[in-house]
């Protein structure tokens, strides 16, 4: 199955699925192309310093241009034979004319447990709330923001002492271990969509389905 990874940043997600192809946890899924919307885009140093082809659409050139950006998205990716597209910190919403080219094969990471705190720059929103866990989301895409039936999600406490900075690096952490893991379920043909909720094929047991994770931690 060949992957399309499209960012907008530094590419640490993208940095994760890489090492994930490289020690073999991908199962079927082969990265072929990174898309960026913007030359600054540090994923396009790292797509080139692993030797995967990289280009950039920049987004600036297609203004309210929506259609038009996401045709040139296509027209980039046709010659790859593309088969799942992953969006790793990938900063703008996808219309109709992206969406319809690829049902149910477009993966988000998301650093928040959706469907709270959807959008951009959640860290902040998360700290104030005074909510106990945080954490990320992968999901499929679908039209709308942050939307779409969620695949899988990891979680960690938020602190008394947290700062929206070091929320975030914690949750980044969680999105390097989750997102591989969903690509791998998706190009495996695990992943099984019913009434908008993702159901995962022969999922194993693990004994722990009754535990409850609860934080703070109770005392006594």
């Amino acid at each position: 199955m060949k992957v399309a990874v499209l960012c907008s940043g530094r590419g640490s997600n993208l940095l994760a699925l890489l090492e994930a192809a490289e020690a073999g946890l991908l199962g079927p899924a082969e990265l072929r192309l990174v898309l960026a919307d913007s030359k600054e885009a540090g994923a396009i140093n790292i797509a080139r310093e692993w030797g995967l082809y990289a280009a950039v659409v920049p987004r600036t050139a297609y203004h309210a241009n929506r259609d038009g950006f996401e045709r040139r998205l296509l027209e980039v990716m046709a010659p790859h034979e593309i088969e799942i597209v992953v969006l790793a910190g990938f900063l703008r919403v996808l219309g109709p004319v992206f969406l319809a080219a690829f049902p149910n094969k477009i993966i988000n990471v998301h650093p928040a447990l959706l469907p709270a705190f959807p959008g951009r720059d959640v860290w902040p929103l998360e700290v104030a709330s005074g909510v106990k866990l945080a954490g990320a989301t992968v999901h499929l895409v679908e039209k709308g923001v942050d939307s779409g039936p969620i695949i899988i999600q990891g979680s960690v406490p938020v602190l008394d002492e947290d700062e929206p900075e070091t929320l975030a690096a914690r949750i980044l952490k969680v999105e390097h271990r989750i997102l591989p893991q969903a690509l791998a379920w998706l190009a495996s043909g695990r992943l099984i969509i019913e009434d908008g909720r993702v159901r995962l094929k022969d999922l194993p047991k693990t004994g722990r389905e009754e535990e409850v994770f609860i934080w703070p931690p109770l005392e006594g």
